[in-house]
């Protein structure tokens, strides 16, 4: 009798023992497993033309266009390239690293555009909606008129009733008009100046009452921070989390992004890459700008830094069209949604601010239309992707299963084109 209950309580110490263990394993979520490393040629990659990558980028430190770079080249699933080169600080004489932390600046803007279009799939927000819905500020906008009468003085205005309210479509695709360098921008920073000690709630608040540049929907043209910074305000009115805290739980956690944050955590910051610019005796340390420096105003149009592998991640979730890991953030059909052309030829037409032939704009992301006309891109056609004023760029690629990204401190010149290129080049099937 003694010895079965003997039995009896070691079997159900085993069983007990192997709920716990369970419940351990699922309260780690799966979707924390990195993209797996595999061989170049198990994914239809030339090693040897890989390395054309590394010594592109060394010519580029060599020539003093840069301090270093970190790339990533994955295709079918797998990291088929990795590298860092060169330093990531030129006066403390510190080698560059592949976990090296950069401020990825406009690279934060198709993170939002995901966000926002996850709030879409759930039907809080509607690419048609009237940013009046979430900010009530934004109705009876008006727009920004140069004078043409001698009166009126260089740079002087009038404004005229919007045809229609600014809508969600609107800032996604940068044709709101919203301080997009016309007439109405410089009016707009008197009126709602970019306190970076306040926050995005506050900011965009003020904004509503900023004269446009133009009709909305009737141009392309660039809005760095105003824009894409509205949206992140939307995705806290919609979610009921603070912009910041929505990346943190709906994307960088499930996506295992441990080191994308608007604030680096002072145990990391040893690990922030040094910004350069560009002089005629070389390469000048740059401080980091306000707008990223920022503690409060954490706005959907900048200010993210990251890694490398960190931006892996999010890169690969699109080439499989909205999932990684077990981790969906999107519908294929949202993610095909996201990287069609939006915009007709109005990026084309936008001139130095825009596109090129060949060459589209979708939700937050350039869209290639044709690379046989797209000048100066040497990415497949149907790829699309985005850069950072800091020099880094990314792209995904769903014709070759692919994602590439450079990660830089230093902006300016053919060193993303160069990249492309040396990426290219590599697909040997």
């Amino acid at each position: 009798m003694r010895a079965n209950s003997v039995r009896d309580g070691a079997r159900l110490v085993v069983r007990l023992s192997s709920i716990f263990v369970l419940v351990a394993l699922l309260a780690v979520p799966a979707a924390r497993a990195q993209v797996p490393a595999g061989k170049p040629d198990d994914v239809g990659l030339s090693a040897k033309r890989l390395e054309r990558i590394g010594e592109m980028i060394q010519r580029a430190i060599d020539a003093d266009r840069i301090s270093g770079a970190v790339t990533v080249v994955a295709r079918r699933g797998h990291v088929a390239h990795f590298e860092a080169h060169g330093l990531m600080d030129i006066e403390a004489n510190a080698p560059m690293q592949k976990d090296t932390i950069f401020p990825i600046a406009s690279m934060t803007k198709p993170v939002t555009g995901v966000a926002i279009l996850m709030l879409v799939e759930e039907g809080k927000v509607r690419l048609s909606d009237p940013v009046s819905r979430f900010i009530p500020e934004f109705r009876d906008t008006k727009v920004a008129m140069s004078r043409t009468d001698a009166a009126g003085g260089e740079g002087a205005i009038y404004t005229v009733p919007a045809d229609r309210e600014v809508t969600v479509h609107d800032l996604i695709t940068h044709t709101s008009g919203l301080v997009s360098g016309g007439a109405g921008s410089e009016a707009a920073g008197r009126i709602a100046p970019r306190d970076t000690t306040g926050t995005v709630a506050d900011w965009t608040a003020a904004l509503g009452a900023a004269p446009l540049d133009f009709q909305p929907g009737t141009r392309w043209a660039y809005s760095g921070l105003a824009g894409i910074d509205t949206l992140g305000r939307i995705v806290e009115v919609a979610s009921g989390l603070t912009f910041d805290e929505f990346l943190r739980q709906r994307i960088f956690e499930p996506l295992g992004m441990k080191d994308t944050a608007f604030n680096v955590p002072d145990d990391r910051k040893s690990r922030v890459v040094t910004l350069y610019g560009r002089t005629p005796d070389g390469l000048a340390l740059r401080a980091v700008p306000e707008w990223v420096a920022t503690t409060t105003l954490h706005g959907g149009g900048g200010g993210l830094w990251s890694t490398a592998g960190d931006y892996l991640q999010f890169a690969q979730m699109l080439v499989n069209r909205g999932e990684l890991n077990g981790a969906r953030l999107l519908g294929p059909r949202t993610v095909d949604l996201m990287a069609a052309n939006h915009v007709g030829d109005l990026y084309e037409k936008a001139g130095r601010t825009g596109g090129a032939p060949g060459k589209g704009f979708g939700l937050t992301v350039d869209v290639v239309l044709d690379n046989a006309t797209a000048r100066g891109d040497h990415r497949s056609t149907g790829s699309f992707g985005w850069s950072g004023a800091f020099g880094t760029t990314y792209w995904v690629d769903p014709k070759e299963e692919m994602t590439a990204i450079l990660m830089v401190q230093t902006p300016g010149g053919p060193l993303r084109a160069d990249f492309q290129n040396a990426v290219m080049q590599a697909i040997v099937d």
